[in-house]
C-alpha cells in the first residue's frame, strides 16, 4: 500500500497537468483513512478533467459490484422510493461503479489465464475476449496490434444470431 501511496502522489500532478480525470473503482471503505484522504484528493484535483477517464480498480470485485448495487435497490424499496417489481436492468446498472460508462468492447487477459476473475462481470455480458499466454510485461505494442486486428474480424452481435444481425441490417 505504500508504493500504491507513492504512486498515485507522484503521478496526480502529471495526470492533471494532461488532462486526465481519475476514478477509483472498487470498496474504499477497506482502506486506511490515509490511504482514503489521498485517493480522495487525488479525485477531487482531477475532478474536471475531461481529456481522459483513468479507471483504477482498487479492492474491486464484479460480485462486490453487483452486491453493493442490489443493495442500494433494497433500500430505496424500503424507503418506499420504488417498487421491488419496476426494478429494471437499467436501475441496477446506474448503481454500479462504471454508471454512466460504456461497456468495454475488448477485453485483453494476458499470462495465460483463461478467465476473468471476478472483473466487471456486469459490464462484460458483451464484451469480446482476447486471451495472451504473455505476461503483461512482454506484451508489446505488437502483441496489441494482433489483439485489435483479431477483434476487428469478429462479428460483433450482442446476444443475437449473426442471422439476426443480417436481417436487421436489410
Amino acid at each position: 500500500m505504500d508504493l500504491f501511496m507513492k504512486a498515485l502522489d507522484k503521478e496526480t500532478n502529471d495526470l492533471h497537468e494532461n488532462g486526465i480525470k481519475l476514478a477509483f473503482i472498487g470498496d474504499l471503505s477497506a482502506f486506511s483513512p490515509e490511504m482514503q484522504n489521498s485517493i480522495e484528493l487525488a479525485t477531487a484535483q482531477t475532478r474536471n478533467n475531461q481529456r481522459m477517464r483513468l479507471n483504477v480498480a482498487v479492492n474491486y470485485g464484479g460480485r462486490w459490484d453487483i452486491t453493493q448495487a442490489a443493495r442500494s435497490l433494497a433500500a430505496a424499496c424500503s424507503r418506499g422510493e420504488m417498487n421491488p417489481a419496476d426494478i429494471s436492468e437499467s436501475d441496477l446498472a446506474e448503481r454500479m461503479m462504471l454508471n454512466g460508462h460504456n461497456d468495454p468492447d475488448l477485453f485483453i487477459r494476458t499470462g495465460g489465464e483463461m478467465r476473468i476473475s471476478n472483473f466487471l462481470l456486469w459490464q462484460c455480458a458483451y464484451t469480446e475476449f482476447h486471451f495472451s499466454p504473455l505476461l503483461w510485461p512482454d506484451f508489446s505494442p505488437e502483441a496489441l496490434d494482433a489483439a485489435l486486428d483479431e477483434y476487428m474480424s469478429r462479428e460483433r452481435r450482442f446476444g443475437r444470431t449473426g442471422k439476426q444481425i443480417r436481417l436487421q441490417a436489410l
